[in-house]
């Protein structure tokens, strides 16, 4: 059995630094770091097929699709020879992350149709972060149906590769009982290989269960010698 960190991002910018931005300048150190240390990166496509990875895997992961990922990480994606899974929130694509916050104080773009077409298939993995970026624990279950429907609907009359691995919006599903036995059924019904969680910890592999997949949270704050115990270790309280 092996450990398989998984790490998520959201935004990416020149300048700016927080919980949800990481600096360019900071990205870049992350993925030489990467390159430097012979990781290997993988799509859950490839993923799905493996029954043991070698010693430095590691998978990288964006939430919500936004424009700065195009500008920014795509290309470090490229010069590094990495690979990435993108989540996307369907109801937004071609608008802005307006579910971060209504008055549009932190509005960043979303990738456009053609935007997400364009992506190289080989480098970027495209996966489902649902329809309307709402919390699962929060919605009936004929919500979450109506959700994965909306989601098949933009697939299919856009001709969009997405392969059936979901990033839970907020990190948040239903955690107890039967309420989690639920929503995993529902997970299955609706064809989902995947579903990840935040966890902040690495992953023994092959993974235990295919609907709790933890992953770990890059912050803008994170320095190299932060980001490699993270990889590591994940999550520690002086984080």
């Amino acid at each position: 059995m092996s450990l398989l960190p998984i790490l998520m991002y959201h935004n990416i910018s020149e300048t700016e630094s927080n919980k949800l931005t990481v600096p360019l300048q900071k990205l870049e150190q992350q993925f030489q770091y990467l390159k430097n240390n012979n990781f290997q990166t993988f799509h859950f496509k490839e993923l799905e097929k493996m029954k043991a990875i070698p010693k430095k895997s590691i998978v990288i992961t964006f939430d919500d699709v936004t424009e700065n990922q195009l500008i920014y990480a795509v290309p470090l994606l490229e010069k590094y020879n990495l690979k990435a899974s993108f989540f996307i929130p369907f109801f937004y694509i071609g608008k802005t992350d307006l579910w971060i916050n209504s008055s549009g104080i932190f509005k960043n773009k979303i990738m456009t149709i053609e935007q997400l077409k364009g992506l190289d298939s080989d480098r970027i993995e495209l996966g489902y972060h649902s329809y309307e970026h709402k919390k699962y624990s929060s919605l009936s279950t004929l919500e979450i149906e109506s959700d994965f429907l909306k989601c098949e609907e933009v697939i299919a009359s856009n001709n969009l590769k997405v392969y059936p691995v979901l990033a839970y919006p907020h990190g948040n599903y239903p955690r107890k009982g039967n309420e989690n036995a639920h929503f995993k059924q529902i997970l299955a019904k609706n064809n989902i290989k995947f579903g990840l969680r935040i966890g902040n910890r690495p992953n023994s592999f092959p993974f235990k269960d295919h609907y709790e997949i933890k992953r770990i949270d890059i912050k803008g704050q994170d320095n190299l010698v932060t980001f490699r115990l993270k990889i590591k270790l994940g999550k520690l309280g002086l984080f």
